[in-house]
């Protein structure tokens, strides 16, 4: 759900873009589409597609989860970095958005790494078992720590999970602000920083990523 790199100047993100990703032609057909539909904003930026692929390659990652599909985009990347056999579950409830992913899953051939399960996550999350490599969660915010408990006991150790929205376009520090979803971001982050049981780094790309390495 990343409105663009924080901070980041237009022409600057656009070379970043341009020059610091590998991002194919399918991908980029399949980010200009979502741009033009409403709620296109939801969908991560290249620079963060990219990030997320070496992630997904520096841990050795063959079985993913994500909680929040939309258009696709996202999951797409994640699958072009996975080796053959690797899979993603994607956990959405939407068939209209998650349509358009299909088509573009298909045009990419990556249509047999990924198994769509449209219901609520938190339903699909309690019927999968582990181990799992690699989780990104992006959905609602009021479910965050729903959806990061039961991603923790599915991923392996030093399995990696992966919370988007995190900086929530700067509303964390605005005390103003005291909407549902950002006290949810808030208090989301304050208890990720306690939490022991995971070592921890939030990446100011995108809209915020946090980083959570199961010990």
């Amino acid at each position: 759900m990343a409105r663009g790199p924080i901070d980041l100047p237009a022409k600057l993100a656009a070379y970043v873009a341009a020059t610091g990703t590998r991002e194919t032609a399918v991908q980029r057909r399949l980010r200009e589409v979502t741009r033009r539909i409403p709620f296109g904003t939801m969908q991560i930026g290249p620079d963060q597609a990219a990030f997320m692929q070496q992630l997904v390659r520096m841990i050795g990652a063959r079985r993913c989860i994500e909680v929040g599909t939309f258009t696709g985009y996202s999951a797409l990347a994640v699958a072009l970095a996975l080796p053959p056999g690797g899979t993603i579950v994607c956990c959405d409830v939407s068939e209209e958005w998650t349509s358009i992913a299909r088509k573009y899953w298909a045009l990419a051939s990556v249509s047999g790494k990924i198994q769509l399960k449209l219901a609520p996550a938190l339903e699909t999350l309690k019927k999968l078992t582990g181990p799992f490599d690699f989780a990104f969660i992006d959905a609602d915010k009021a479910n965050y720590q729903n959806y990061f408990e039961r991603c923790l006991k599915l991923v392996r150790r030093g399995g990696l999970i992966a919370i988007d929205n995190t900086l929530w376009h700067g509303r964390v520090l605005d005390r103003r602000d005291q909407s549902a979803d950002t006290r949810a971001i808030r208090a989301f982050n304050k208890k990720l920083r306690r939490d022991r049981r995971v070592d921890m780094a939030l990446v100011p790309i995108g809209d915020g990523l946090t980083l959570a390495l199961k010990r």
